[in-house]
């Protein structure tokens, strides 16, 4: 067999590769990744500190993770409708609808529900400002779906995750435990609206590629009948549905975490306030490294296999390690650091969870990511909810409890989601032609 020759580009000489080119992000959109790094940086400063600074303004503490499970109820729903709206108006336009929306409803927040320490206009204006950065974040997720080429796809949704997962927690952490000692928690907050504004600024500024600032949907289709097509896959694959919840498992100890923790380790362990920041940049530091190792070992092992053992049973044992080793050893903090490290490391373990889904229902891969999207989006506020319910009666030692059981249960329910590469003849069967529609979240 013969080779066909390569026929040369324009000017005879090949295409350079650029650096943005080997590294996997597109060119075009290369300011929309440190916008967005910068934008979920301000995002995050808050998330290692506002459940106990609204705690010390007399805010009890079911309140106040009743406040935080409203966020994540609006951010669900913001991260579901951002694929419709950047469908209907670009991706351009939700991003400048999630940036104006943040700017409007952090000022409320911290103009007029932080001062009036009224519960309802706290979960007003927190649970409005749930909408805005997944509607900036989820609308560049779209632009990046339909501008990067098919070879660097992967890659280029890899870079956004990183970006995500640096930015909220890690350097928004960060970037508290610097500030705090110096102008406050109040003021603290009031300079991430500025570190928002910036991050969001640069790529509505500087990206200048084209296809973002267009409707993406054909002439005449509905976004909505993806959406629906998203949500009946949830019944017509029950496989998907059972994915849906373990993405779903995944992160809810997360973000009940960033409810409970925070006053836990420094009223209970003995951490100071930047002592705690720093361990949870650390904590997701070390999860930004791990994903890409977990996705390496998932495609050498197995995705089921992977995210069974390493993410559902690993973080079983993570999550009830990381409360009972501080509980036991107090304020040592090498072994706070230890015990956040694994936990971390082990919610890394889910990472092979997307590809998992797209096996699962081949035909239908983009209703399944997006089934996959609803599930992230609901553990935003299942985490939070779980704290708020059972904080009080079981105290902080049975909710870390209920969330390793979760965990465990996410394994098993793993173990069940069958492909044709585990002799599954259904996921074999021949499948009609599929539409795709926007990528889901992963990871963190």
């Amino acid at each position: 067999m013969t080779n066909t020759p390569v026929p040369p580009v324009p000017g005879g000489t090949a295409e350079p590769r650029s650096l943005f080119t080997r590294l996997g992000i597109p060119r075009p959109l290369s300011w929309g990744y440190l916008g967005l790094l910068v934008f979920m940086t301000g995002v995050g400063v808050e998330a290692g500190f506002l459940s106990p600074y609204l705690e010390d303004l007399g805010i009890p503490e079911a309140q106040v993770a009743m406040v935080f499970t409203v966020y994540g109820v609006t951010g669900a729903v913001a991260a579901w409708l951002s694929g419709a709206l950047s469908d209907l108006w670009g991706p351009r336009r939700v991003m400048w609808l999630g940036l104006l929306s943040f700017a409007l409803t952090h000022v409320f927040f911290l103009a007029v529900a932080v001062p009036s320490e009224s519960f309802v206009l706290l979960l007003v204006g927190y649970g409005l400002r749930g909408l805005a950065y997944p509607l900036f974040a989820y609308a560049f997720l779209v632009w990046i779906a339909a501008v990067a080429p098919p070879r660097q796809m992967g890659s280029a949704m890899g870079w956004f995750w990183s970006a995500f997962s640096a930015g909220l927690p890690t350097l928004g952490s960060l970037t508290a435990s610097l500030l705090i000692p110096h102008v406050g928690e109040r003021g603290t907050l009031w300079a991430a609206l500025g570190v928002v504004a910036a991050g969001g600024l640069l790529p509505l500024l500087l990206v200048r590629e084209r296809t973002g600032a267009a409707r993406l949907a054909p002439a005449g289709q509905s976004p909505l009948a993806g959406l629906t097509g998203s949500l009946t896959i949830l019944v017509r694959e029950p496989r998907v549905g059972a994915g849906a919840v373990v993405r779903m498992l995944n992160t809810a100890s997360q973000f009940g975490f960033l409810v409970m923790l925070p006053a836990w380790f420094t009223d209970e362990v003995g951490l100071s306030d930047a002592q705690w920041l720093r361990l949870l940049a650390i904590m997701f530091a070390t999860n930004i490294v791990t994903n890409l190792l977990f996705g390496v070992v998932g495609d050498k092992v197995g995705w089921r296999a992977t995210v069974a053992w390493c993410g559902g049973l690993g973080c079983t044992v993570s999550t009830l390690l990381l409360y009972y080793v501080p509980a036991g050893a107090g304020d040592r903090y090498g072994l706070c650091v230890l015990v956040a490290v694994l936990y971390g490391a082990t919610l890394s373990g889910y990472v092979p969870l997307s590809a998992l889904m797209t096996a699962i229902a081949p035909a239908h891969k983009g209703q399944a990511m997006a089934a996959l999207n609803l599930g992230a989006g609901a553990s935003t506020f299942v985490g939070p909810l779980i704290v708020s319910l059972f904080r009080g009666p079981l105290g902080v030692a049975g909710v870390v409890w209920i969330f390793a059981a979760l965990h465990a249960v996410s394994a098993l329910l793993t173990l069940a989601l069958k492909t044709a590469a585990d002799g599954d003849p259904a996921a074999a069967a021949p499948q009609p032609p599929r539409t795709v529609a926007a990528p889901a979240t992963k990871g963190l």
